[in-house]
């Protein structure tokens, strides 16, 4: 299954998981992506913690963060503003 988040939507991992059919998978999603080696076909910058944190990025916070806001996702003070406005669920 290919699980793709569009252009300036989030998900979280707790999301992807669920989606993968990985109960309580979100730490197993958060490895996965970090060993992510094409994040751009890969979006990876896409998933982000339940709480609305950006979360980490093996390139940075700051540039996950800067290409998140390019693609039109609200943030401030290293959380997505308006989760809910930006939320990609999964069927």
């Amino acid at each position: 299954m290919l699980a793709r988040v569009p252009r300036g939507k989030i998900t979280t991992y707790s999301e992807l998981a669920r989606a993968a059919g990985l109960k309580n998978g979100q730490r197993a999603v958060g490895r996965i992506m970090s060993k992510n080696p094409y994040p751009s076909i890969i979006p990876c910058h896409r998933v982000v913690r339940s709480t609305g944190d950006v979360g980490g990025y093996a390139y940075g916070t700051e540039v996950k963060e800067e290409m998140l806001s390019r693609e039109g996702v609200a943030l401030g003070g290293g959380r997505i503003s308006d989760m809910d406005s930006v939320m990609h669920r999964f069927g």
